[in-house]
């Protein structure tokens, strides 16, 4: 059997948007594979449920996404990039066979695409400026119109960077698409067709417009920040909109972050809880507010699970129950309530396994999820989750002859409390051998790992390349209760690590783990304590710090997510500016020794670079072995959809700089290398240099 390699990255498929057609007898996925090592394609497949292989469904012509079946089953709707115009742009194909045709000629690119219930239109988002709305390039735009980028760049925002752009005046707007008169008038919008004609616009004004969707065919519901500095506001109005006479009804509010609605047609409309006063502490619930009665119901309360807002959650196509996704122990799961709170909510699935993402059907659900043994892939289950079967197997030819090690779960006490965590072993593990220990820290801090889900594919390549791998779900982390995830309030440091070293002592009585030789790294959050760590104990030979959180002054004046500061500190740099140094990585700098690889990219706005390069040029000052990697074009997500080549970079920088100063391996320190030497960017660079 052949070693999981870093390169393997480029051979790796995902399943994602899975979508149960109206029928139940179809599912159409999005199936995502690097291309090249700078563009990864995904296209559009459908599988039968009742088995065999699936089907493409899109032409590889773009990046394609977002899958929505007519509710007659005769069309399947999507976004894609196809064509010479690097705009998502909303496409529409025959399910019976023919050619996709293209609907809008856009600027701002599609978003939240949702049919309406009689299946007469299409609604969707694209983020556009006053000047593209006013001149209507949010309907029809040239396709060689490039937006100019500001000269000099005037800032009026709190937030005005998010992902890896700059918001440059762009507002998120609601739109609605009548299919038939957009079938009828767009031949090929690239030829210059009147497309803005089936296109309305909902919203306007410099606000932003989010998580809409359908009601009944003529009721569309979506949500916008109140207050005079809605940047600084985490309050939200929802909104009731007549698409027949233009009127809009503000009916509730919330607070926290609206990841999405989901509405009945009888008005009753799901949206995200999150309490004010515990913003980033507190767990996130469903709240139903019933249009007709005026009253609002909180099912998920008697769940002591934060519902994942990265996920979705949905309405059964009765409208009687939610399903919606929460970490779980390990886990991510999948749950039912009935609406009105009579029954508190049942876990319908998901065992040791990681659910990313589901769609319920008439009688089915249809979840994509990842597991020990495999990256990801489509299956079924029932609606009380009795019975399940799988519908893909997409890495099977990848996975043959691949050593895939199975993780051992183990729990371990930290100051009286149970903490769960996993051990991965190499390959070709003998029990009488001694092996060096990685240990890895997850970001966040309000999350959790899992045996699977995006980190997969780096714990196995790291055990594969002789380590054990060490990670687990320190206070702080999402799925055990909201006791667990409070507990590091105004402290993300010496909880975090007391946690994380009394799993590390419990991993070192094992004979075989060598506890004179242990790595650490993480990213994000991991970053922060990855640098913490090296910081306030010299007991690791080595570190790598990926986009973390070095000084929290420097990240509350710079990121996007300046609430999540004030939320888990309850301070600003202005009232507590010394508590905050004290708790931030660069204040303990003097006393690092380890060294330590600093890793970001150019273009992270969640956690930006200024703080990674206060830390790196601080270990330079005081003498560590250190480097600075930062990747161009990237943002916070690099390791999870970052360009193929990057990912697998990082990865084989991660693994050498930690052979440099193992024992066990036969290779010098990456810095008296040559910069790029054993990485595969380096072979591919000679090759093409043949």
């Amino acid at each position: 059997m052949n070693r999981i390699e870093a390169a393997d990255y480029h051979e790796i498929v995902h399943a994602t948007e899975p979508r149960l057609a109206p029928d139940g007898e179809r599912v159409a996925f999005v199936r995502r594979t690097p291309e090249d090592e700078e563009t990864t394609a995904a296209t559009i497949h459908v599988v039968p449920v009742g088995g065999g292989e699936p089907r493409q469904f899109t032409a590889a012509d773009g990046v394609d996404g977002q899958p929505r079946w007519s509710p007659d089953g005769e069309f399947l709707a999507f976004a894609s990039t196809r064509g010479e115009d690097d705009r998502q742009q909303l496409w529409l194909l025959p399910t019976d066979g023919g050619e996709a045709r293209r609907l809008t000629g856009v600027v701002g690119g599609i978003d939240d695409l949702e049919w309406s219930p009689n299946g007469e239109r299409l609604l969707f988002t694209q983020r556009v400026t006053a000047a593209d709305r006013e001149d209507g390039r949010d309907r029809t735009v040239d396709p060689d119109y490039e937006p100019e980028t500001p000269d000099p760049r005037v800032i009026d925002r709190m937030i005005y960077r998010a992902g890896t752009e700059y918001v440059d005046g762009r507002r998120s707007h609601v739109y609605v698409l009548e299919v038939e008169a957009a079938l009828e008038g767009a031949v090929d919008p690239a030829d210059g067709d009147d497309t803005g004609a089936a296109i309305t616009r909902l919203t306007d004004g410099d606000d932003d417009y989010v998580g809409p969707t359908w009601g009944d065919a003529g009721t569309v519901y979506y949500a916008t920040k109140a207050g005079d500095q809605p940047d600084d506001s985490v309050i939200y109005d929802l909104v009731e909109h007549d698409v027949e006479t233009d009127e809009r009804t503000e009916f509730t509010r919330t607070t926290g972050w609206i990841g999405g609605l989901d509405a009945t047609a009888d008005g009753r409309v799901a949206f995200e809880y999150t309490p004010e006063e515990r913003l980033t502490l507190g767990q996130t619930e469903l709240r139903v507010h019933d249009r007709e009665t005026g009253t609002e119901t909180t099912p998920t309360v008697p769940l002591d699970r934060t519902v994942d807002h990265k996920s979705t959650f949905e309405w059964d196509p009765e409208g009687e129950s939610l399903y919606f996704t929460t970490p779980d122990t390990g886990s991510k799961v999948l749950w039912t309530v009935p609406a009105d709170g009579s029954e508190e909510p049942t876990r319908v699935y998901g065992e040791d396994v990681t659910v990313e993402s589901f769609s319920v059907g008439r009688d089915a659900v249809a979840v994509v999820q990842s597991e020990w043994d495999h990256p990801g892939d489509l299956f079924l289950t029932t609606r009380g989750g009795a019975e399940t079967v799988r519908l893909t197997r997409l890495n099977d030819g990848f996975l043959a002859d691949r050593a895939v090690r199975q993780p051992e779960e183990v729990w371990f006490e930290s100051e009286r409390t149970a903490v769960q965590g996993w051990v991965l072993t190499p390959p070709d593990f003998d029990p009488d051998e001694t092996y060096p220990l990685v240990v890895e820290i997850h970001g966040g801090p309000h999350s959790q790992w899992t045996t699977a889900g995006t980190m997969w594919h780096e714990f196995q390549t790291l055990a594969a390349r002789g380590y054990v791998v060490f990670w687990s779900n320190p206070r702080g982390s999402t799925g055990y209760g909201e006791d667990h995830m409070s507990a590091i309030e105004r402290d993300w440091g010496d909880v975090t690590l007391t946690d994380v070293l009394a799993g590390i002592d419990a991993v070192c009585e094992r004979e075989y783990v060598d506890e004179d030789e242990l790595f650490v790294t993480g990213g994000s959050f991991g970053g922060f304590m990855t640098a913490w760590t090296v910081g306030h104990t010299d007991r690791f030979t080595a570190a790598v710090s990926q986009r973390g959180v070095y000084d929290l002054a420097g990240f509350y004046g710079s990121t996007d997510a300046f609430k999540l500061l004030e939320g888990d500190f309850g301070t600003t740099p202005w009232e507590e500016p010394e508590f905050l140094w004290k708790r931030s990585p660069v204040a303990h700098v003097p006393d690092v020794e380890t060294p330590t690889l600093v890793v970001h990219s150019d273009q992270d706005y969640r956690t930006p670079a200024n703080t990674a390069e206060l830390f790196y040029l601080g270990l330079k000052k005081h003498g560590v072995d250190t480097r600075l990697v930062r990747y161009p074009r990237e943002g916070h997500e690099l390791s999870r959809s970052g360009e193929p080549g990057h990912v697998v970079d990082r990865i084989e920088r991660i693994a050498r700089w930690f052979d440099g100063y193992s024992s066990y391996c036969d290779a010098p320190p990456a810095l008296e290398r040559e910069r790029d030497a054993g990485l595969s960017s380096a072979a591919t660079a000679d090759e093409a240099d043949e």
